[in-house]
């Protein structure tokens, strides 16, 4: 299936955690909302950013990655929600489009959504 800017495409959300349990109460809470239909969970990533901002220190961490699977339409809920129950001041949330998905996990994954 091919999608084009302007339909409703698949979207995968990705979100830096500071611990796999806060990853998975976010994920939790976006399913049970029925903001995305799955999750996936990395643990152990090793960012490096600038913090406090325009100071030029870079900071060094461990966090986790949260990608949610879900719909464009769905976005702007899913990133309010994120950010109420985040920790961080901050939190990196942003939505990847996906060009082309199998008929099969489209269907399930809007069906999960509904």
């Amino acid at each position: 299936m091919k999608f084009t800017p302007d339909s409703d495409c698949m979207i995968v959300v990705y979100v830096p955690c500071e611990s796999l349990e806060q990853a998975e109460h976010i994920g939790e809470q976006i399913m049970k909302k029925k903001l995305c239909a799955c999750v996936n969970i990395y643990k152990d990533m090793q960012p490096m950013f600038f913090w406090p901002p325009k100071t030029g220190n870079i900071e060094k961490g461990k966090e986790v990655v949260l990608l949610l699977k879900s719909v464009k339409s769905k976005y702007d809920d899913m990133e309010k929600e994120i950010t109420k129950i985040h920790s961080y001041d901050v939190p990196c949330i942003f939505a990847i489009p996906v060009m082309a998905v199998a008929d099969g996990y489209w269907e399930w994954l809007n069906g999960e959504m509904e």
